[in-house]
C-alpha cells in the first residue's frame, strides 16, 4: 500500500566528528583500555543483565497493539449497551492531519457532542512506513479495506474514517463521492469548504439525531 504522508520527515544526520570536546588521543590517556572484574562480581553484572532483559522484554510484549478486529469488537459491545454509531479512526503516529484530528475531538465543546452520538475507535496503521511496523494494530490494513479506505491502485489516504452501525455495518465513510481514488478522496480531517460540508453530512448520516446547533458548533470549535 501506498500511504499519504501529510508532514515532512527529515532524515536524521550523523556526525563524525565531536567539536569542542576531548580528542580521541587524549581519551587513550585517560581511561584504561581493559577493566578487570572479580569472578564474583561478572556473575551479578551478568544476572543484571539477564534480568533487566526479561524486564525488557515483558514490557514489549505488554504494549503490543491489540488486533484491530478485537478494537471493534470492544467498540460494537459499547456501542449496542450505548445505543451509539461507531466512530472507527485509521491513523498513523506520522500523520499530521491525524494528530489534528486527535486534537479537534480532545476539545472539550466536541468531545461532549461526539460522545452523545457516537463510540470512538482508534486503529494504528501505515506505521511500517516511518519504520514501526509492529505499532500498528494486527489486521487493521484488511479491516481498513473492507471499509473502502484503500484505492484500486493500493493507495491510502489518512486519517480515514468508517462510521458504522452497532453491528459494525459500514453506514458511511470518509471518502468523498466523485473522486476516483479513495487516498485523495478522504475528507477524515477536512480543510476545504466543500470537504467540511461533506464531513458535516456524513454526522448526520450516521447520527440523524445530532443538530444543526450542534454540527455548527462542531465546525466552529474546529476552526473550519
Amino acid at each position: 500500500m501506498k500511504y499519504k504522508t501529510n508532514r515532512a520527515r527529515t532524515s536524521a544526520s550523523s556526525q563524525d566528528s565531536l567539536s569542542g570536546t576531548t580528542p580521541r588521543s587524549s581519551l587513550k590517556k585517560c581511561y584504561p583500555t581493559t577493566l578487570e572484574f572479580s569472578e564474583g562480581r561478572v556473575w551479578k553484572v551478568l544476572q543484571a543483565a539477564a534480568i533487566g532483559l526479561m524486564m525488557i522484554t515483558a514490557a514489549t510484549a505488554a504494549q503490543k497493539p491489540p488486533k484491530a478486529e478485537d478494537v471493534l469488537k470492544e467498540a460494537k459491545l459499547r456501542a449496542t449497551e450505548k445505543n451509539k454509531a461507531i466512530y472507527l479512526i485509521f491513523g498513523a503516529s506520522w500523520c499530521e492531519a491525524c494528530h489534528q484530528l486527535d486534537t479537534f475531538l480532545a476539545a472539550s465543546e466536541v468531545a461532549a457532542i461526539f460522545n452523545k452520538y457516537f463510540i470512538i475507535a482508534k486503529v494504528s496503521v501505515g506505521e511500517g512506513a516511518a519504520g514501526h511496523p509492529t505499532w500498528d494494530n494486527p489486521g487493521s490494513a484488511s479491516l481498513m479495506m473492507k471499509y473502502g479506505g484503500v484505492s484500486s491502485g493500493g493507495e491510502v489516504g489518512l486519517p480515514f474514517i468508517a462510521l458504522l452501525d452497532q453491528k459494525a455495518k459500514l453506514i458511511v465513510n470518509s471518502n468523498k463521492p466523485g473522486k476516483s481514488k479513495a487516498g485523495d478522496a478522504g475528507t477524515g480531517f477536512p480543510t476545504e469548504p466543500e470537504e467540511i460540508n461533506w464531513f458535516l453530512s456524513i454526522l448526520k448520516k450516521a447520527a440523524p439525531a445530532i443538530t444543526e446547533d450542534e454540527c455548527y458548533r462542531s465546525s466552529e470549535s474546529a476552526g473550519f
